[in-house]
């Protein structure tokens, strides 16, 4: 198809199927890098803004103004880009600055928050309230405020829509990131309306507080809420059937794993994500078909999570985590170890 507006290039991601030791099951990632932002935020970010225009709150030549660490910037960035609005994004020093660029290069117009933060430390509050001023001093202007924004949630009811085309209706389980909560909610929510037995699981980073652990610093990016912070009204504890957390050297060292072996640069928190599912699924405490969402592409992390200086002087570097996913995900080089089939492409 021939489409004439960059947004509706929005969805339609593929699924790539992992091999996994596990017996009797299938891991798949639905590749949401495949965005034209880049990841998953482009779904909610179109959603927000469609239902602000529908709602009469985004009139003709507005401004929005949302808190990001980066891909919901991008995603709303292409929206307004295309649809004529101002954008400003407010940010911490927390965002990847392949994030920040890209923003920068659709027409967003950046504005950090002020303070003293440890570079582990996100200033979601600040962020928040930075925004949520801005939104009330500029004519016109409309603070998105995607924690708390129902339409976030309902932008992924097509993720599940083609997810259950694409699999023929059998999906056992899904695990997923969980930072506003909106992604996981809405595909937790769809996905269970379709079979109410399907498995949610919910993964954040520890030093997050969404499932009622103590707060402390983290490196993983885009995911989580932090200490100080307050979960989003978004976040529905009723369709997400289990909440686990996941190490920064866990979520950094699966995506660099996955990378080196299979070729598909990932996130960090979707490294996280994967991780996670694949402990539960030689654990046994979920099988069949299991289904995790790449939520970014690791083109934007190549100075942090893919920069093994960067990771060594943060003492994230594991090769226990590289020795547990080989037994895992178990990944044959067949031109590595086949002489002949060596020759015959020399």
């Amino acid at each position: 198809m021939i489409y004439d507006k960059v947004s509706s290039l929005i969805g339609n991601t593929p699924l790539l199927e992992l091999p996994v030791a596990a017996p009797n099951a299938r891991f798949l990632l639905k590749i949401e890098k495949n965005n034209p932002g880049g990841s998953m935020k482009d779904r909610m970010a179109r959603s927000m803004v469609l239902a602000a225009i529908r709602d009469g709150r985004l009139g003709k030549g507005g401004t929005i103004v949302e808190s990001s660490s980066g891909n919901t910037g991008i995603g709303l960035a292409i929206v307004a880009a295309e649809m004529g609005f101002r954008f400003i994004a407010v940010v911490d020093h927390h965002a990847a600055p392949d994030k920040l660029a890209v923003m920068r290069a659709l027409g967003a117009e950046l504005k950090f928050v002020e303070g003293d933060y440890a570079e582990d430390e996100v200033a979601v509050v600040e962020r928040q309230q930075t925004a949520a001023r801005l939104a009330t001093e500029i004519p016109g202007a409309i603070f998105m405020n995607q924690s708390d924004n129902p339409a976030n949630p309902e932008g992924y009811k097509g993720f599940v829509e083609e997810l259950l085309v694409q699999t023929d209706g059998k999906v056992d389980a899904f695990c997923g990131c969980t930072g506003t909560g909106g992604s996981l909610s809405g595909i937790a929510k769809y996905l269970k309306q379709h079979n109410a037995d399907i498995v949610t699981i919910g993964v954040e980073p520890k030093g997050s507080i969404i499932f009622g652990q103590p707060g402390h610093p983290y490196y993983q990016s885009g995911t989580g809420t932090p200490k100080g912070d307050e979960v989003g009204l978004i976040l529905d504890y009723d369709v997400i059937d289990i909440g686990t957390q996941v190490g920064d050297a866990e979520a950094f060292e699966t995506a660099r794993y996955i990378a080196e072996n299979t070729g598909l640069l990932i996130g960090g928190s979707s490294g996280g994500a994967i991780y996670t599912a694949l402990e539960y699924l030689h654990s046994g405490r979920i099988s069949g078909t299991v289904v995790c969402s790449v939520a970014d592409g690791g083109e934007k992390y190549l100075h942090s999570v893919f920069n093994r200086d960067w990771l060594a002087e943060r003492d994230l570097l594991s090769s226990a985590v590289w020795q547990q996913m080989a037994e895992w995900m178990p990944v044959h080089h067949p031109y590595k170890t086949d002489a002949e089939l060596f020759e015959e492409v020399a």
